[in-house]
């Protein structure tokens, strides 16, 4: 299950975060940027506010801290109550360090190491992440400047990391200029945690103030944890209709629609390891995909992210598929496609052509068609049940 996380910088954004669904309320500096130090009387306050309801993280101080200034600031956030300490680990002498110094620290509270898409990330960093005792780490961008992590990092290397935090325990959190239209790609991934700002605030810039209506968009995209409660399903008063939609819990009948739209991706071209020769795992050759989806179509004409079927799904789960592994047939790789956007809730079929350009004159390939009942298919994406492979403890 993928957590919420909404960065708020005072005690009354973290109530209206709170209310409108957010499941961490993440407390950041609004005067010195944000992985400026936080004052331990703020994060008590905003505790307070959010009283109990969801749990509160915040940033114990600047990335170029020495080890013991470092470990001081992050034992007065985790004191003041924080359920999560960020930690900042920018390319900078000394980081490994102050990781390692604060391994006594981690033994009393969640600790969570920030690495930077832009700013020197270094995976191997993980490791020692979770030798001392890290709960978590995150990949991030640094400051306004460093632009969006989806823009740093394609869906490959994303999932990469993923896996890696996974292998070691660790949980997973992904942040930095996310938008509404990067959820229903990052949530292909799996991460534990997906953090946000700017799309939360007034006009999408992260100095204004939250706009509740920006929450509930982001709110609605990502299915709550249905571990949590009725209440973590159901919207806040004055909330439009589709969020109720968008968070139907499995107990909610089918709705038995047939009106479909068709969304699709032509001439998707992206170098691939296939074939079944020995030659051809010498390099990779180039691939040419089209992809066309028959979706269910909402009750009401579409109005932002909540109400679409995102072409990016289709082009993120063709660059995961094929940067996995060798693939030796083209079928198996039309089939891995299908199946993988058969798994969207709101797919009724998906027709998938796969075309090698390298393989001699002309183009050679396969053509496949795959479709499921449409009275499985789902208008909006449900809850993920606790069973699921996905969900965190």
């Amino acid at each position: 299950m993928t957590l919420f996380l909404a960065s708020v910088t005072d005690p009354a954004e973290g109530e209206i975060a709170a209310a409108h669904g957010a499941d961490i309320v993440d407390l950041t500096c609004s005067t010195r940027g944000a992985f400026g130090a936080v004052a331990p009387e703020l994060v008590c306050a905003t505790i307070a506010a959010v009283a109990g309801r969801r749990p509160v993280s915040a940033v114990a101080g600047e990335p170029s801290m020495d080890p013991d200034t470092v470990v001081a600031a992050a034992t007065r956030i985790a004191e003041a109550g924080a359920d999560y300490v960020k930690i900042a680990l920018c390319d900078a002498p000394g980081r490994e360090g102050r990781i390692r110094a604060l391994s006594p620290l981690s033994a009393r509270t969640r600790l969570v190491g920030v690495m930077f898409a832009d700013a020197g990330f270094d995976e191997s960093l993980l490791a020692l992440l979770a030798e001392s005792g890290f709960s978590g780490a995150m990949l991030d961008t640094a400051g306004e400047r460093g632009g969006r992590l989806v823009d740093r990092l394609d869906i490959a290397a994303l999932a990469g990391f993923v896996e890696a935090c996974r292998a070691r325990a660790l949980m997973a959190w992904l942040a930095g200029s996310l938008e509404p239209p990067d959820v229903s790609r990052l949530l292909l991934i799996a991460p534990d945690v997906l953090g946000f700002r700017g799309a939360l605030c007034a006009g999408g810039d992260r100095a204004a103030r939250i706009d509740p209506a920006a929450v509930d968009i982001v709110r609605a995209l990502i299915p709550a944890d249905a571990r949590r409660g009725p209440e973590a399903a159901r919207p806040p008063a004055g909330v439009d209709r589709r969020l109720t939609a968008a968070r139907a819990h499995p107990a909610d009948p089918p709705r038995r629609e047939t009106a479909t739209d068709r969304i699709f991706v032509h001439d998707f071209t992206c170098p691939v390891r296939i074939g079944a020769y020995t030659r051809e795992r010498a390099k990779p050759q180039q691939v040419r995909f089209n992809v066309d989806v028959k979706v269910l179509r909402p009750d009401h004409a579409p109005e932002d992210m909540r109400d679409v079927f995102s072409y990016d799904i289709i082009k993120d789960t063709i660059c995961m598929i094929v940067n996995r592994e060798h693939i030796p047939l083209v079928e198996t790789l039309a089939e891995r496609i299908a199946a993988a956007i058969l798994a969207q809730p709101r797919v009724v079929s998906a027709t998938v052509r796969v075309e090698k350009l390298e393989a001699g004159p002309g183009t050679v390939g396969v053509e496949i068609r795959r479709e499921r009942p449409v009275e499985i298919a789902q208008p909006h994406q449900l809850t993920l049940p606790a069973d699921d492979p996905r969900a965190v403890d």
